[in-house]
C-alpha cells in the first residue's frame, strides 16, 4: 500500500467534513453521548468553523491511498516552539493499516520544516480514547490532564501529551 499525504486547502473542506462525519462519531461512540458528538461536530466541522480554522493557521493534510482518502490531520502553531496536533483521524476501514503512523510522521515532518530548531508538539486525547496507546507508541508522553469546558454544558476529559522534536 502506497500512502500520500497532501496539504489540504479550502477546496478540501467538503471532503474533510464528509470524512469527519464518519471518523469522528466512530472514534467517540463509546466515550461521548450522541448529543455531545453532534455538538462537537458542529463546533469543529461546520463550513464556517473549518474556514475559520484554516484562516487562523490550522494546517490540514489528507492521507490518500491512490485516489481514496483514508484520514486527515491538522496542526496548529501555538507559539515559536509549540505546535498542537489538533486532529488526527483515520477512516474506520483504514485503521490498523499504518495510516495513523504515516500521518503522525507527516505532521512531525511538517513541524520540522517550519520550525527546524527543537520544539514541542502537544495534543489532547480523551482519557478513555483507545488512541492513547497509539500516541505512546509514537513517543508521546502524558504531561498533564484536565477537564475542559467546550461549551454547551459539555466537557472533554483529556490528557495532554507531548513530544519533543
Amino acid at each position: 500500500m502506497i500512502l500520500e499525504l497532501k496539504k489540504a486547502s479550502k477546496d478540501d473542506i467538503g471532503l474533510i467534513r464528509s470524512m469527519a462525519e464518519i471518523a469522528f462519531p466512530d472514534t467517540y461512540k463509546a466515550i461521548l453521548t450522541p448529543e455531545q458528538t453532534a455538538y462537537m461536530m458542529d463546533m469543529m466541522y461546520s463550513q464556517d468553523s473549518l474556514n475559520s480554522q484554516m484562516d487562523s493557521g490550522h494546517v490540514y493534510f489528507i492521507a490518500y491511498s491512490g485516489e481514496t482518502p483514508c484520514g486527515y490531520i491538522s496542526v496548529e502553531r501555538q507559539g515559536d516552539k509549540l505546535f498542537h496536533l489538533q486532529k488526527i483521524y483515520v477512516m474506520p476501514d483504514w485503521q490498523g493499516k499504518g495510516v495513523g503512523g504515516f500521518m503522525f510522521a507527516g505532521a512531525v515532518k511538517y513541524v520540522k520544516s517550519v520550525q527546524p530548531e527543537k520544539c514541542t508538539i502537544e495534543l489532547n486525547v480523551n482519557r478513555s480514547n483507545k488512541a492513547l496507546e497509539f500516541y505512546k507508541h509514537m513517543g508521546m508522553k502524558k504531561v498533564r490532564e484536565g477537564d475542559f469546558d467546550i461549551g454547551g454544558g459539555f466537557y472533554m476529559n483529556d490528557y495532554i501529551m507531548s513530544l519533543e522534536v
